[in-house]
């Protein structure tokens, strides 16, 4: 796939950090991040990639075998498509193949053990979830579960077929679980240990009408082979919720059981915002003591120079119990935070601004948790959907 460079690339240096972002215009762009050495910070675009047009719609880094798998949910099309990409020591990005999927793919994560690897695709209007072998490097299909949903769900515009919006793994790598906006359900995949093949489990149900779309989940000693409690928290987005669960493993790798919820709080907490709150992501923050949610829709904030910007809130992780408590509610720096990535460090969020087409990056204090102004930023070609960090490699080779 040809490759389009925007800008010359300045001599590789150990402060330079690539990120990935996706836009519905077509483009997969290579970000880079640098502290120049004024101590300021810049984000510029360096190379183009159409190859997982039309409408990229989510990103999968797998640094250890350099490759970035992209999803095109193709919203005019009766199909989508995962596009495999190669990543060069300079950022660019060369297309390794591209496979026709069932259409509507909004997530996918690579799982696997330490022979073979598999990628698994959530598709919101295709109802299922897929998943391929990943041989040579390229998808190859293995599995595809369709959804049913008998009757609409309790919001009948958006509740009106399964719509799965997500895949994850569980810490221990045995389970991919799918939240499904549409039927309310956080749908359970067993994983073969061998042949990594999926098989399905006893759906959990959310709280009618909150229209599961993300989910994180927090083993508050960090080792999830080490005993102690498991927690699962979701977002919300009909409902404009964070929930969490606390989780049980069946014998004889026979499913979940979650208990709960054992807390559900406003994504905005008790901040009264204009419009009706979409959350859409949820992360933890890389020192495990950290909740972090991007909000939609509501507009909670007017800024001097941007103009109307949503927010995400940062909430305090209680070990002992699995509690949330509120911490912070801050600006996205603009509106429709749809997707937001946190650097490996956690001193940088990445946010993907889904209807300014921009991404802006976040400052954070990795010892308060608390998020501050922005450092740098810059448009893209069109609508984000998803932005990665890159900042295992620097080119040169392996960090931390």
């Amino acid at each position: 796939m040809h490759l389009t460079a925007l800008l010359g690339l300045c001599a590789s240096t150990a402060s330079a950090i690539n990120l990935y972002v996706s836009d519905y215009a077509g483009n997969v762009t290579t970000l880079e991040f640098l502290q120049e050495s004024s101590g300021n910070y810049s984000l510029k675009p360096t190379y183009v990639n159409p190859g997982c047009a039309p409408n990229p719609s989510w990103l999968t880094l797998d640094s250890h075998s350099r490759l970035l798998f992209c999803a095109n949910e193709g919203l005019s099309s009766a199909n989508g498509s995962l596009t495999t990409f190669t990543i060069n020591s300079n950022g660019s990005l060369t297309s390794l193949s591209n496979t026709t999927t069932l259409s509507g793919p909004v997530s996918s994560v690579v799982y696997g053990n330490t022979h073979d690897k598999a990628i698994a695709l959530a598709h919101y209007s295709g109802s299922a979830v897929s998943s391929y072998l990943l041989r040579d490097s390229k998808p190859a299909f293995s599995h595809q579960f369709p959804l049913t949903l008998p009757h609409p769900g309790v919001d009948p515009e958006r509740q009106d077929a399964p719509h799965a919006h997500e895949v994850l793994t569980d810490p221990t790598g045995q389970y991919l679980l799918s939240p499904d906006l549409g039927s309310d359900l956080i749908h359970i995949f067993a994983i073969n240990p061998e042949s990594l093949a999926l098989t399905p489990c006893k759906s959990i149900p959310a709280t009618p009408g909150s229209g599961p779309r993300h989910g994180v989940f927090y083993n508050p000693t960090g080792f999830p082979n080490a005993g102690g409690k498991t927690y699962f928290y979701l977002v919300e987005e009909l409902s404009g919720h964070i929930s969490s669960y606390e989780v049980s493993y069946l014998p004889n790798q026979g499913g979940l059981s979650f208990t709960g919820p054992l807390q559900s709080e406003n994504a905005t907490w008790l901040f009264n915002v204009p419009g009706r709150n979409a959350p859409a992501e949820i992360e933890i923050s890389p020192d495990n003591r950290f909740l972090i949610v991007s909000n939609r829709n509501s507009t909670a904030f007017t800024l001097p120079t941007i103009g109307d910007s949503d927010s995400i809130s940062t909430w305090t992780l209680d070990p002992k119990s699995g509690a949330f408590n509120f911490l912070q509610l801050w600006p996205s720096s603009g509106a429709f935070p749809r997707h937001f990535s946190i650097s490996k460090t956690g001193q940088f969020v990445a946010v993907g601004l889904q209807s300014i087409q921009t991404v802006a990056i976040l400052q954070r204090d990795v010892a308060t948790g608390l998020i501050g102004e922005p450092v740098a930023r810059v448009e893209v070609s069109g609508n984000v959907t998803a932005v990665v960090w890159d900042d295992e490699w620097t080119g040169m080779g392996w960090v931390g």
